[in-house]
C-alpha cells in the first residue's frame, strides 16, 4: 500500500516559512528563513516521485538534505539600509509615509505622459499642420520609445545606481522635458503661421528646426517616464518588510493604491489637462504638468531620510548577455557525454533541460579554466534561466498586436473625434477627453473581474484564480478585435452621415473605447501576471521590463503599419482629411490581423507548459534517473 504524503507550509511571524511534511500521519517540520517557490516545487517533485514508486517508507533525512542544499543566501531577503548606508531602523523608515511620497511620483508621471499621449495628435495636426499619418506615427513612436526605455531604466537601477537615485534622476529629466515642451508650445517662433483661409485652406507645415525642439522635449519626457515606470513600484514595495504578515498585507494595499494612482492620474490628464490644452492654450496645459512633476521631485527629496534602500546587485540582463556570449564563444566545442559534466549541474537550482541545447555550451568548462570567472563559464542555473526567458518569447510576440490596436485610441480615434459633433448641451467636449471612456471601462472591468468574473470562473474551472494568465490574455485579444470592428462600423456611419451633410455624434466612438478598455483590463493583468510568474526566480526584476517591451513593440508596429499602408494604398486610406480617406479599411485590416493573431496565440498557448508543471516533470525525471 502506498504511503500517504502531504506537503504544505505555514507562514509565521519570525521564521518565515515553516515546511510541514506529513507521512502516514507523522509530521516532520523543517524551518527555513524564506523558502522560495523553486524549493517548494523541488520538494513537491520529490514527493510525487515517492508516491509513484508506492514506497512504504520515506527517507526524511535525505529529503531534508535536498531541501537544505537548495536554500542559499542568494534567496534570503536583501538587507535594507537607510540613506547613510547603515542598517535601516524599521520603526523610523519605510511604511506608508515613505510609500505615499513615492506614489506621488507615479501619479505625476501618469499626468505628464497621458496628458501628452491622448491629445498630442491634435496639436501636431492642428497647430503644426502635420499630416494625419505623420502625426499618428510621432505619437506611436514616442509611446513605443517610452516603454522601451523602461527596460533601460530598470537595468541602470539594478546594475549601478539603485532605485531611489534612478527615480530621482529620471523624474528630474521628465520635469525638464515638460518645461521645455511648455516653452516649445508657447513661443510663436517655434510654430508655423496659422492657416490662410482667404484664398482657400492653405497651411504651412512646421519646419525641421521647429520640430527639433519639440522632439527633444518629447523624448526627454519619454526617457524620464520610462525610468520612473520601471522603478517606482519596486522602490515602493521596498518600504515594507515582506517577512512580517502585517507588512505583507500592507504591500497588497500598496499595489492597489499604486494602480489607483495610475488611474486617477490618467483620468485627470484626459479631463482637466486636455480641457486646459484646448481651451486655455497648450502652454497652460503642459505647464500644469511640468509643475506637477516639479512638486513630485521636491516631495521625493523630502522623504530621503524616511526611505528604506536596497543596494544594486547587478541586472539579470547581464546574465543573459553573458550566457549568449559564452554559448557563441564555445560554439565549436563538443557537448559533454552527460549533462552532469556541465558546470554547476549538481548544485543547479533549476533542472537541466534538453531544449535550446546550443546554450548549454556556455556551461562547458575547458581545461585549465577557473569556474569562478563569470566571463569564462556560466552555470547550469544561469543557462536554464536564460532558456526560460527565451521560452516566453512566443507568448510575448502575440501580445504585440493588442497594443498596436490600443495605440489607435490615442491617434486616429482622437482625429475622428476632432471632426465629429462633440457638443453636449453648451459644452464642447475636447477630442482627447473621449479617452475618459477608455479608463472608465478599464476600472469597470477590473472591478467586475474581482467581484463577478473570477468567482464565476472558479466554480466552473475549480481553479483558485478562476482564470489562468493565458486565458486572460486570450479574452483581452478577443475584446481588441471587437473594438476594431466597432471602430470600422463607426467610421462607416460617420462617412455616411457626412455625405448627407450631418455631423455624427462623437459618442458613437464610445463602443470602441469601451471594448478596447475591457480588453486592456484582461490583457494587461494577464500579460503582467504571466511574465512575473513564468520568469526565473532570479530574474523577477526584469519581468516588468519584458512586459513593457510588448507595449513598446505594439506602438512601433502601429507606426510601421501606418507607413506600409500609405505605401500600399498610395495614401488613399489615411488622408489628411479623413472625409476623403478610407480609415474604416485600416480598422478592418487591424481586425483581420487580430483574428489571425488570436488563432496563433491559441496554438502557442496550448503548447506552453507552465513553469511549475515543467519543474515537477523535470525533477521527477532526474530523480528516477538517479535512483
Amino acid at each position: 500500500m502506498a504511503s500517504t504524503i502531504r506537503l504544505g507550509y505555514e507562514i509565521t511571524n519570525k521564521s518565515g516559512y515553516v515546511l510541514v511534511l506529513d507521512v502516514d500521519g507523522t509530521k516532520y517540520v523543517e524551518k527555513h528563513g524564506n523558502l522560495n517557490k523553486m524549493t517548494m516545487v523541488a520538494i513537491i517533485g520529490v514527493c510525487v516521485t515517492f508516491m509513484f514508486k508506492s514506497s512504504p517508507q520515506v527517507d526524511v533525512d535525505r529529503l531534508h538534505d535536498e531541501v537544505c542544499s537548495t536554500s542559499t543566501n542568494e534567496n534570503e531577503e536583501e538587507e535594507c539600509v537607510d540613506f547613510k548606508g547603515n542598517p535601516a531602523d524599521m520603526s523610523k523608515t519605510g511604511g506608508w509615509v515613505a510609500a505615499g511620497l513615492i506614489l506621488g511620483t507615479e501619479l505625476s508621471e501618469r499626468i505628464c505622459v497621458i496628458g501628452i499621449a491622448m491629445n498630442l495628435v491634435t496639436y501636431l495636426h492642428g497647430s503644426l499642420h502635420l499630416s494625419s499619418s505623420k502625426s499618428a506615427n510621432i505619437v506611436s513612436n514616442l509611446m513605443g520609445t517610452l516603454n522601451l526605455l523602461a527596460l533601460f531604466g530598470g537595468f541602470i537601477a539594478d546594475a549601478k545606481i539603485g532605485r531611489f537615485l534612478a527615480i530621482l534622476i529620471f523624474s528630474s529629466i521628465c520635469a525638464l522635458g515638460m518645461v521645455l515642451l511648455t516653452l516649445t508650445t508657447t513661443i510663436h517662433r517655434l510654430k508655423p503661421p496659422s492657416c490662410d483661409t482667404s484664398g482657400g485652406w492653405k497651411c504651412i507645415e512646421a519646419t525641421g528646426s521647429q520640430l527639433a525642439m519639440l522632439y527633444i522635449a518629447l523624448y526627454m519626457v519619454a526617457l524620464g517616464g520610462g525610468g520612473i515606470k520601471s522603478n517606482v513600484s519596486g522602490f515602493g514595495s521596498d518600504q515594507f518588510d515582506k517577512s512580517t504578515p502585517e507588512d505583507e498585507k500592507k504591500m497588497v494595499y500598496f499595489f492597489n493604491r499604486f494602480y489607483f494612482c495610475v488611474t486617477i492620474g490618467s483620468l485627470f490628464a484626459v479631463t482637466v489637462l486636455v480641457y486646459l490644452q484646448d481651451k486655455k492654450g497648450w502652454g497652460v496645459g503642459y505647464g500644469v504638468s511640468a509643475g506637477t512633476m516639479g512638486i513630485a521631485v521636491f516631495l521625493l527629496l523630502c522623504g530621503t531620510r524616511f526611505y528604506r534602500y536596497k543596494k544594486p546587485k547587478g541586472s539579470p540582463l547581464s546574465v543573459i548577455w553573458r550566457v549568449v556570449f559564452l554559448a557563441w564563444k564555445n560554439r565549436r566545442l563538443s557537448y559533454p557525454n552527460h549533462p552532469s559534466l556541465l558546470n554547476g549541474y549538481d548544485s543547479s537550482k533549476v533542472p537541466h533541460t534538453e531544449k535550446l541545447r546550443c546554450l548549454d555550451k556556455a556551461a562547458i568548462m575547458a581545461r585549465n579554466e577557473e569556474n569562478d570567472d563569470l566571463w569564462i563559464v556560466s552555470s547550469v542555473t544561469e543557462v536554464e534561466e536564460v532558456k526560460m526567458v527565451i521560452n516566453l518569447i512566443p507568448i510575448w510576440s502575440t501580445g504585440i498586436l493588442f497594443w498596436t490596436i490600443y495605440s489607435q485610441m490615442n491617434t486616429f480615434t482622437v482625429e475622428q473625434a476632432n471632426i465629429m459633433n462633440r457638443k453636449h448641451g453648451r459644452f464642447n467636449i475636447p477630442p482627447g477627453s473621449f479617452s475618459f471612456f477608455l479608463f472608465i471601462s478599464i476600472l469597470l472591468f477590473t472591478s467586475l473581474n474581482e467581484r463577478v468574473i473570477v468567482p464565476f470562473a472558479q466554480r466552473i474551472t475549480n481553479y483558485p484564480k478562476g482564470l489562468t494568465s493565458l486565458q486572460r490574455i486570450g479574452i483581452g485579444l478577443v475584446f481588441s478585435v471587437a473594438g476594431m470592428v466597432a471602430a470600422a462600423i463607426c467610421e462607416i456611419r460617420r462617412k455616411s452621415d457626412m455625405k448627407n451633410g450631418v455631423k455624427t455624434n462623437a459618442f458613437w466612438l464610445v463602443p470602441q473605447f469601451f471594448l478596447v478598455g475591457a480588453g486592456e483590463a484582461f490583457a494587461y493583468v494577464g500579460q503582467l501576471e504571466f511574465f512575473i510568474t513564468e520568469a526565473p526566480e532570479q530574474m523577477k526584476s526584469m519581468s516588468t521590463g519584458l512586459f513593457q517591451t510588448t507595449l513598446a513593440m505594439g506602438f512601433f508596429v502601429s507606426s510601421l503599419l501606418v507607413s506600409l499602408t500609405n505605401m500600399a494604398t498610395h495614401g488613399n486610406w489615411l488622408k489628411n482629411n479623413l472625409d476623403q480617406g478610407e480609415l474604416n479599411n485600416f480598422y478592418w485590416m487591424l481586425a483581420i490581423l487580430g483574428v489571425f493573431n488570436f488563432f496563433g496565440f491559441l496554438i502557442l498557448a496550448s503548447r506552453h507548459q507552465y513553469k511549475s508543471q515543467h519543474y515537477e516533470k523535470e525533477i521527477e525525471t532526474r530523480r528516477i534517473d538517479d535512483i
